[in-house]
């Protein structure tokens, strides 16, 4: 998929190495932080590096060396981020699973109820999880900042890049604020539904990586601004990519239940394109069922009719065609002298939009 195929394997060992750190700190505080440690190691392993890769190859195609220059711990602080957006975000959400596994709070609750039923007494283990999930997204977000500014580049190159870092902190926790009251609002909003999609996925996940690659590497603001005509529609197709997969998406390859997003009541442009477009008869079955913890798999499969019946599905497609091609013609337009660079963003592009159902 990327020219340096083992960008991955290196930001795992980036993230190996800077846990191993953290663990032997944690231990001169007592050995109860050893959980959170082995949490933070778990939840670090797998995912698809997306944010790391646009990181290194913003790098690169501002004619960064990396051979000289330590990029890829730097780009691994973006892994650590996600890791604990991703802690956060299934806590609000009540998920079970992430990745495949319990997701964190899930996790913590089962280690708490192990202990009470061996010693016999102890508190709540779902309170305790909450907690404990939490403040694992809370150490992730420290870590974050900790890996960046002690990835080893210079006081000016880390200057250039943390205006963009402290960007996308910010960005993300608005759009998941936003996501947030989309959902309590239970209404439709397609406005609303974009700006999440923008805040929330597009900026964090392509754009400002791309810009701290290009901060640390020395680019200026034309590469900037170019990566930003580059980024913003990719990230917009990534996010519309991860909806569809939400709803049909095959558990085995997207690490969750089918239809998660549907229990959930996400409000995202595919639901407010199906609420503007449905029938009546549609619109109310859609009302009945849609945000429901408890839908079987017959009312999951109805909901999923639903969507595709009113064209939602096919509108979702067709601006994820549309945005990848945007993204793809500004990065034909964009200043950058390295083939391979270019070469590699165009092949994330398609990597991050054509996911299969």
């Amino acid at each position: 998929m990327y020219a340096d195929a083992d960008i991955p394997t290196e930001i795992q060992a980036a993230l190996t190495s800077f846990l191993d750190i953290q663990q032997e700190r944690l231990a001169a505080i007592g050995p109860e932080l050893e959980e959170q440690v082995q949490a933070a190691r778990d939840a670090t392993s797998g995912g698809k590096r997306l944010r790391p890769s646009f990181c290194y190859w913003g790098f690169r195609a501002a004619g960064g060396d990396p051979d000289k220059q330590p990029i890829l711990k730097a780009a691994a602080s973006l892994e650590m981020l996600h890791v604990s957006a991703l802690v956060h975000d299934d806590v609000m959400d009540s998920s079970d699973v992430r990745r495949g596994a319990p997701a964190a709070h899930r996790r913590f609750e089962a280690l708490q109820r192990a202990r009470s039923e061996k010693s016999g007494h102890g508190g709540d283990p779902v309170g305790f999880g909450i907690g404990a999930a939490i403040l694992l997204g809370d150490l992730c977000l420290i870590w974050a900042d900790e890996m960046l500014n002690t990835s080893g580049f210079d006081a000016g190159s880390l200057a250039a890049a943390s205006k963009f870092f402290d960007a996308v902190r910010v960005e993300v926790t608005a759009g998941q604020y936003l996501d947030l009251v989309a959902q309590a609002s239970g209404e439709a909003d397609m406005d609303r539904a974009l700006r999440v999609l923008r805040y929330k996925a597009a900026t964090y996940t392509v754009e400002r990586p791309l810009h701290i690659g290009a901060a640390l590497g020395g680019g200026g603001q034309h590469l900037v601004d170019s990566l930003s005509a580059y980024g913003l529609p990719l990230g917009e197709a990534f996010q519309l990519r991860d909806d569809l997969l939400g709803v049909f998406g095959d558990p085995a390859l997207t690490g969750k239940p089918a239809g998660d997003d549907l229990r959930e009541g996400k409000r995202t442009v595919l639901t407010a394109y199906a609420v503007e477009h449905a029938s009546e008869v549609q619109l109310t079955e859609f009302d009945r069922l849609f945000g429901r913890p408890d839908l079987d798999d017959d009312e999951i499969q109805l909901l999923r009719e639903i969507l595709q019946d009113s064209r939602a599905v096919q509108a979702c497609e067709d601006l994820i065609s549309e945005r990848t091609e945007d993204a793809l013609d500004a990065l034909e337009r964009a200043p950058i002298d390295d083939d391979t660079s270019r070469k590699a963003l165009a092949d994330l592009a398609i990597a991050a939009t054509s996911r299969h159902l």
